[in-house]
């Protein structure tokens, strides 16, 4: 089991310049409603797997994880990397650079892997993009979490948050803070995703979505909790609604009222969000 021998990173100088920086503006401008935090491990690596529904949520996540004490390693896109202040704090803090649509790819994840065995905390955007869900509900997830969690056999938490949507919404035409009045930002680590009946079993594309889709369940359990409401019954899966787009084009029923009957409410992403989304493992 990885980290058996009470392994933890240190938060280390990086960190706690990009805290210095980052929690001011924080704590002066949204409240907080943190949640779970005995559910952090205190030793040892372990996965986080988390919701995304804005742009800002990185920070607020990242601002209730420095202060359990266990820092995360997010998988950020290798661009963030290149150059710059912001370059160096990923560095200097030990993100995980992605090389998508790469050989390289698969060395994120590897990567991972390195990490949690040195006992780090490694954390997951499962849906690898903003939740297309109209109701800002998690959406059926990819399966790189889970294939890093059945290899390394870590404790996997499952986060939700919520407030940071309120205060920056996703897809909205102008990426601006809507800051009055004063937004919640709430985030509740869970308790550990049980995985033991997946341990011996082949890491097969069936088994890993679902492994997946227990890890999505347990955020979506949590996200329902913070939101005090029932998540719907079934799971958004953007892959199925872009076929289902496809088909209506090609059968021509994609204006007019047939399109208001049967595309999906809510914000219609652009297209190149879109197909980010779709390539993102």
């Amino acid at each position: 089991m990885a980290g058996s021998d009470g392994k933890r990173r240190k938060i280390g100088f990086w960190y706690r310049l990009a805290a210095f920086l980052a929690k001011p503006p924080l704590i002066l401008l949204f409240k907080r409603d943190w949640r779970g935090m005995e559910n952090i491990p205190r030793d040892d690596g372990f996965i986080t797997v988390v919701n995304h529904n804005s742009y800002l949520d990185p920070l607020s996540y990242a601002h209730y994880q420095y202060n359990t004490g266990r820092v995360p390693r997010f998988l950020a896109k290798v661009g963030l990397f290149k150059g710059g202040f912001v370059g160096a704090v990923m560095r200097g803090t030990g993100q995980i650079p992605v090389y998508r649509e790469s050989t390289d790819a698969v060395g994120a994840f590897r990567a991972a892997v390195e990490a949690i065995e040195k006992g780090e905390c490694v954390a997951f955007y499962p849906e690898g993009t903003l939740t297309r869900d109209p109701q800002m509900w998690p959406m059926a997830g990819k399966t790189g979490a889970a294939r890093v969690a059945l290899l390394t056999r870590a404790p996997v938490v499952p986060v939700a948050q919520w407030g940071a949507n309120l205060a920056m919404p996703p897809y909205a035409r102008e990426k601006k803070l809507r800051l009055f009045p004063r937004k919640t930002l709430t985030v509740q680590a869970g308790p550990p995703v049980d995985l033991s009946a997946y341990y011996d079993r082949e890491p097969t594309a069936e088994v890993l979505r679902e492994v997946t889709d227990v890890m999505m369940d347990a955020v979506t359990e949590q996200l329902a909790v913070v939101r005090g409401e029932a998540a719907p019954a079934e799971r958004f899966d953007m892959r199925k609604a872009a076929a289902l787009r496809r088909e209506q084009r090609s059968s021509g029923k994609s204006t007019g009222a047939a399109r208001h009957e049967h595309d999906e409410p809510g914000p219609a992403p652009a297209a190149a969000e879109a197909a980010e989304g779709e390539k993102n493992a």
